[in-house]
């Protein structure tokens, strides 16, 4: 019997793989058609600071490169730079103090902004931006 059994398992290991690579059999039906690709849709612009409840977002429109600066926006780890409007008033006590009262914490670090630049209206940090911090 087990001699049997031994000679059975090649034999059912071929059909198991023969069955998996196997065309099915053409029924007459074919793959419903594909539609075509959506459109590219703009990847909306990342706030200056994460957002922490209770603390407004800062402004970041601007016309030309000037409108921008980098200041201190500050999250729930102290010192956090970003490319603002010229005229926005950062408050990061206010923003630590949020994160204290919701029992926020932040993801520490930061990427050194030397300086700043106009991109489709929004202030980005420009394209030389320095290091990981």
């Amino acid at each position: 019997m087990r001699r049997i059994v031994q000679s059975a398992i090649p034999v059912l290991f071929a059909l198991c793989l023969a069955a998996c690579a196997a065309p099915l059999p053409d029924a007459g039906v074919s793959a419903p058609p594909m539609s075509d690709p959506l459109p590219a849709t703009p990847v909306p612009a990342q706030p200056a600071r994460p957002a922490v409840a209770g603390v407004p977002d800062l402004d970041r429109s601007c016309r030309v490169d000037s409108d921008c600066a980098v200041k201190n926006v500050g999250n729930c780890c102290g010192y956090f730079p970003a490319c603002v409007n010229t005229d926005a008033q950062p408050d990061p006590a206010a923003v630590q103090a949020a994160c204290a009262q919701s029992g926020m914490v932040g993801v520490c670090g930061f990427k050194e902004i030397e300086a700043c630049a106009c991109v489709a209206s929004t202030c980005e940090p420009a394209s030389s931006a320095g290091a990981l911090r």
